[in-house]
């Protein structure tokens, strides 16, 4: 196992990962571009993840892929040149489980039925569970009972989108995700003469209808006031004027859904890309009797199959795993020889300032360590704060702690929605609420927007073993944004936490000292080679923390205080004289970071 990883560990690029939206800062990619070459920003990063509006997409802030090429209102190729001349990496998502209603291949799906040579590249529905279930009044078979029990839902009722053929009919398809039915005005012509209506009455039922459909989602409910013997009628010509979005999940069984990804990783490595996280895999592989999440072996089939590809084209995968602590699913992976998301330091941190204590984030170092786990870490994130991950889960038969106990994780949601979250829930078949998934919020808001904490919590992160990824608003400063979750839709709890910040944000901020002294906390394990070594976890008190890294003749290391938020930084040469020295202290609401020949700053 460890000669694995550290294959995969010598493989992976080094350094700091910055990760946006190409619009996230100054509207475009090339705003992004010119903050990178400014000299806040000198040694800074060596890895940038851009979010995949960076392609053609139309929901879910880009993971509802039309295509992978190039979105030309954000993306041009010259930014792609200027990054590659900047030493700049890159990170991407491959979206495995679904694409847009609006790709081609869903398109030609749409346009030719039967006849398409995309007929199974998605997942019909019915065909998938025509002998493992009854056929419903609705149109669509019902799972039996044992097999409906299984499925991991991410919202209420079935995950299926109906969707209308050349032939008339409607078939459901398998929508694990996002959906959304629109339909456009219908002009009072295509009523008339529909059973010997006049157009005076054509134009009331075209008032109606376009008045009703834009607040009444299922066009079977619309009230027709004394037309609905006409309702069939009305009904059809309202298909005609349908409109999706979605995220249509494939089918893998199909051998075109396989050259599909080949040919995407290929255009991503000629993008720049070296690593490819892999969205959403854990739902791709799919079988009747079987959860729909992480089947075994199914899954480590895919996974295995999705990395010799990658290896072909000098690609990294990077599965993403979202799941309890205790099932022990993020070892599994590691042990397969694959990179993970570190979902579990976001929670753990907060706890670990909110409390004092750095008991459990020592067990989950300690662990890092002694399983060889090759992680990406981060605080905040384009999704939300990790809370589901961090519970304990029944592996084998046997229930198996987590990182936190139950109220511990309880605690935790309770004081991020008391500064402001959002909750975002997963679901049983039945439609109620089963557990929380993750809690969405700013990190900076989930401390409680204090400068202290936001800054030791970077200094760990960066401490902290595997590659840093840094969320954009986070290094900002960024607090919650309840307008834009408040208007953002079914998705909306997201938007909290994606704010974009124009050239003048951006200027002021950068003269923000929370904004300098992550700045320069990072550009130390950007270019200190003392990360290129091992980490030491030295004993101290429970409210203590004292981390050391040693590489290259240098070591950098932690000493931090997790009761009043100090902390030191520093580096020392071979002969042990200081290079580099970045002190936090203050009382709350204040802090100043020192470096070694230079004077302290204060953030009011």
């Amino acid at each position: 196992m460890h000669d694995e990883l550290r294959t995969i560990e010598q493989r992976l690029p080094r350094g700091v990962m910055l990760n946006a939206y190409p619009d996230s800062l100054g509207g475009r990619l090339s705003g992004l571009v010119e903050l990178l070459k400014r000299p806040e920003f000198a040694d800074a990063f060596s890895l940038l993840y851009i979010l995949p509006t960076f392609f053609n997409s139309d929901l879910d802030r880009g993971f509802s892929i039309i295509d992978y090429g190039l979105n030309q209102e954000l993306v041009a190729p010259g930014d792609l040149d200027e990054l590659d001349r900047l030493g700049i990496t890159f990170k991407f998502d491959l979206i495995l489980n679904h694409l847009s209603v609006a790709s081609p291949q869903f398109r030609d799906l749409l346009a030719r039925g039967d006849e398409s040579e995309y007929k199974d590249f998605f997942l019909d529905w019915n065909a998938f569970w025509h002998c493992h279930g009854t056929p419903g009044e609705e149109g669509y078979v019902v799972p039996h009972d044992e097999h409906l029990q299984k499925l991991f839902l991410r919202k209420p009722g079935l995950p299926i989108l109906k969707v209308g053929f050349p032939d008339g009919s409607e078939r459901p398809y398998w929508n694990t995700f996002y959906q959304q039915i629109t339909y456009r005005p219908v002009s009072a012509e295509a009523f008339h003469g529909l059973g010997g209506v006049t157009q005076e009455t054509a134009e009331q039922i075209a008032a109606r209808i376009n008045t009703a459909i834009q607040t009444e989602p299922d066009i079977e409910r619309i009230y027709l006031d004394g037309h609905d013997y006409l309702r069939d009628e009305i009904q059809a010509i309202l298909r005609g004027h349908r409109c999706y979005l979605g995220q249509m999940d494939l089918d893998a069984r199909s051998e075109k859904v396989w050259e599909f990804y080949d040919e995407t990783l290929q255009r991503l490595r000629d993008y720049g890309a070296r690593i490819i996280r892999l969205d959403a895999f854990a739902y791709l592989h799919k079988e009747p009797g079987q959860p729909n999440f992480f089947n075994k072996p199914g899954t480590w089939d895919y996974l295995r199959r999705l990395r010799e590809m990658a290896r072909a084209h000098d690609l990294v995968v990077f599965p993403e795993v979202h799941a309890e602590y205790g099932k022990g699913l993020h070892r599994e992976v590691a042990r397969e020889g694959y990179p993970i998301y570190d979902f579990f330091l976001p929670g753990l941190l907060i706890h670990a300032l909110d409390r004092g204590t750095s008991v459990h984030l020592l067990r989950w170092i300690e662990e890092i360590q002694r399983e060889g786990l090759q992680t990406i870490n981060m605080l905040g994130c384009h999704d939300g704060i990790p809370v589901l991950d961090l519970r304990g889960g029944v592996r084998d038969g046997v229930h198996h702690p987590g990182l936190l106990e139950d109220a511990e994780i309880e605690a935790v949601v309770d004081r991020i929605l008391e500064r402001g979250g959002r909750v975002k829930n997963l679901y049983g078949p039945d439609g109620r609420k089963i557990a929380y998934y993750q809690v969405n919020a700013t990190f900076y808001s989930a401390l409680g927007e204090d400068d202290r904490k936001l800054l030791l919590a970077r200094a760990i992160q960066l401490f902290m073993p595997g590659i840093p990824q840094i969320w954009y608003l986070d290094l900002f400063a960024g607090r919650n944004d309840y307008v834009a979750a408040d208007s953002g839709g079914a998705a909306g709890h997201k938007e909290i936490n994606r704010t974009n910040l124009d050239q003048d944000e951006i200027h002021e901020r950068l003269g923000w000292p929370v904004v300098q002294d992550q700045l320069a906390l990072i550009r130390l394990r950007n270019t200190s080679g003392a990360f290129n070594g091992r980490l030491t976890v030295h004993p101290a008190a429970p409210d203590q923390l004292y981390l050391s890294w040693h590489g290259d003749g240098c070591t950098a290391s932690l000493h931090a205080d997790l009761g009043t938020f100090d902390f030191t930084v520093s580096e020392r040469d071979a002969s042990g004289a200081e290079t580099r020295v970045l002190r936090s202290r203050g009382k709350a609401g204040r802090h100043s970071v020192r470096r070694a020949g230079g004077a302290g700053s204060a953030h009011p």
